[in-house]
């Protein structure tokens, strides 16, 4: 199983990328943003396979990104924190520079739910 290992880089963004810096964990917490919260759920959300899912899962709680509802036995639920929360914003642009910079003039991204998706809905 893959191990979160926290940066002792002296650049922020090194930290950051330590974390954030793997596809699956972006996905994870997208899908997060957007409700999805059980294992199942994110399962069939990413295709994603379940050990590296269980992996990602533990490396964000470890990380403080995610709560395990309860800590152990079937039917979980996981939980962004407001840690996580704070990282609205990033996403926000991430999705929009994506758009604006990764998208032939052809294409048509695929619609995400801003409403759900919004900053202000996870200030605390």
């Amino acid at each position: 199983m893959k191990a979160y290992r926290p940066s002792r880089a002296p650049c922020p963004i090194a930290r950051a990328a330590r974390l954030l810096g793997d596809r699956w964990v972006l996905l994870i917490l997208r899908d997060a943003f957007m409700g999805a919260e059980r294992f199942e759920e994110f399962i069939e959300r990413l295709g994603i396979n379940r050990a590296a899912l269980t992996s990602r899962l533990a490396i964000l709680q470890e990380a403080g990104l995610m709560l395990r509802e309860p800590p152990t036995g079937k039917r979980a639920r996981y939980l962004l924190t407001d840690k996580a929360r704070a990282l609205v914003p990033l996403f926000e642009q991430l999705g929009d520079w994506g758009e604006a910079h990764l998208f032939a003039e052809s294409e048509r991204p695929v619609s995400w739910p801003r409403a759900r998706f919004a900053a202000s809905d996870y200030q605390s």
